[in-house]
């Protein structure tokens, strides 16, 4: 029965810090399915319905609301349990009216922030890498394990827009100076400010990026850390009316 647990399962202690659960309650918490965010930057759909949102008492009510079908992540309907669940996802309850995007607070723990209905049709992807395909256009491989077909010239660093669940790419958003990003690693994740100078190194040293708050002050970040949510100001809502 051990060996089949630690297929299904995962020791509570040996969990994510960013998840949501205390790990002396119980032995085993679920394990994440192989899918679009790896283990350290997801969360499996059952702790987002019982731990965080609240929607069920236990697993097995949990288990039964997602086999059900009522839950939407980027428009479509996940009914594994164990679906992860990652960074600029929509998750969606439409029963109960409840829209989330998924981001990062300032402890690096992964929240579902509320937005409203103008909001649920799309969602933002980073460019980790792009193929030029046979055609002459271009496929981009986005953050979320997704990919999309273009003809704009786009690099690594920028972010589109994606219409969801068409994943129609709507706009698309520049890593330049001036626009606004959104730290989504190091000690400085979940600040938000604008991007105000970028370093590109030609050496082993990693390239950087210095981001100003809104309250005038400072800090450096690692170019990788840095999400682009918008030119002049962000396009999506965030924690605290930001």
């Amino acid at each position: 029965m051990a060996k089949m647990g630690s297929r299904k399962h995962l020791k509570r202690f040996k969990s994510p810090k960013h998840w949501p659960i205390h790990p002396k309650e119980d032995k085993w918490t679920v394990k994440p399915s192989a899918g679009p965010h790896a283990i350290e930057s997801s969360l499996p759909l059952m702790i987002v319905i019982r731990d965080i949102l609240g929607i069920a008492d236990n697993s097995r009510e949990a288990k039964r609301i997602i086999n059900n079908g009522d839950v939407l992540v980027d428009g479509r309907a996940r009914k594994d349990y164990k679906f992860p669940v990652g960074f600029m996802d929509v998750v969606q309850i439409p029963k109960n009216e409840g829209i989330y995007r998924v981001l990062p607070d300032e402890k690096g723990r992964l929240i579902l922030h509320q937005i409203k209905q103008e909001n649920v049709e799309f969602k933002l992807c980073k460019i980790e890498n792009k193929t030029t395909l046979k055609n002459g256009k271009t496929q981009l491989n986005l953050h979320d394990g997704r990919n999309a077909i273009t003809d704009d010239q786009l690099n690594a660093g920028d972010v589109i827009k994606l219409k969801i669940p068409e994943q129609e790419v709507i706009e698309s958003i520049k890593f330049e100076e001036s626009t606004i990003g959104l730290v989504t690693g190091g000690k400085h994740t979940g600040e938000i400010g604008k991007i105000k100078e970028i370093n590109i190194t030609k050496s082993s040293m990693p390239n950087t990026v210095v981001i100003e708050t809104e309250n005038n002050k400072t800090f450096l970040t690692l170019k990788d850390y840095v999400f682009v949510i918008g030119k002049d100001e962000p396009a999506i809502s965030l924690p605290g009316g930001k």
